[in-house]
């Protein structure tokens, strides 16, 4: 009998470890297939919620938020493309210019989950903006990667203009910020275990067979 586990992945599509956490998951995942059953959801987090909507020069931006030199973002980077290339996952941080608001690209992940689209989307998404550089707050660019996704375009466009799901992401991060989560990615497990920061797809693979091995909690 296959186990199940349910995983809450939250995450922001501006955030390079949340991609290599995101796609060591799943590759771990696949590699179990057939031993446990994973329900993966993507929820909301937002690195800079209030980016203006031109975004922001990403060096620059890396520079005063965390106080590095060019030097250090530098080094950042290149560890982050070896460890993509690892698994498979492609980074040209060249192309990546900006950081950009990602609020509306978090609506339309929340829409997607409702349409069983959603880990499609969150994949076009972290591609679209780590390979190509795109904007991932513009309107356009975003009904683009939907119907990359195999989501209606139209209907997209309806939900981005509209504002819909505002309110459900807005609470869902306010939520896991109440429960402690401040950076990401974080997951939590069968809702109760947390998982924090981006790990190999060796760990991933112990820790679901520990989690659908574990016996349930009341």
């Amino acid at each position: 009998m296959t186990a199940s586990v349910t995983i809450d992945f939250v995450s922001d599509v501006v955030c390079p470890w949340c991609a290599l956490g995101a796609t060591a998951l799943e590759q771990a995942i696949e590699n179990l297939a057939g031993e446990v059953s994973v329900e993966l959801t993507f929820k909301p987090f937002e690195l800079n919620p209030d980016m203006p909507a031109e975004g922001e020069n990403a060096i620059e931006h890396l520079m005063r938020k965390y106080g590095r030199s060019a030097e250090e973002v530098a080094a950042g980077k290149a560890m982050q493309i070896a460890r993509g290339e690892a698994i498979g996952f492609k980074f040209d941080l060249e192309k990546r210019s900006h950081f950009y608001n990602t609020f509306d690209a978090h609506r339309l992940l929340f829409w997607a989950s409702q349409e069983g689209r959603q880990i499609a989307l969150k994949r076009a998404l972290l591609r679209a903006y780590f390979a190509d550089g795109q904007n991932l707050s513009d309107h356009e660019t975003l009904v683009h990667l939907a119907a990359e996704a195999g989501l209606d375009a139209e209907r997209a466009g309806e939900v981005l203009v509209s504002g819909a799901f505002a309110n459900e992401v807005r609470e869902l991060e306010a939520f896991y910020r109440e429960r402690g989560i401040n950076s990401v990615p974080a997951m939590v497990l069968n809702g109760r275990h947390l998982v924090s920061g981006s790990q190999s797809v060796e760990y991933y693979e112990q820790m679901l067979r520990q989690m659908a091995q574990a016996p349930a909690e009341a």
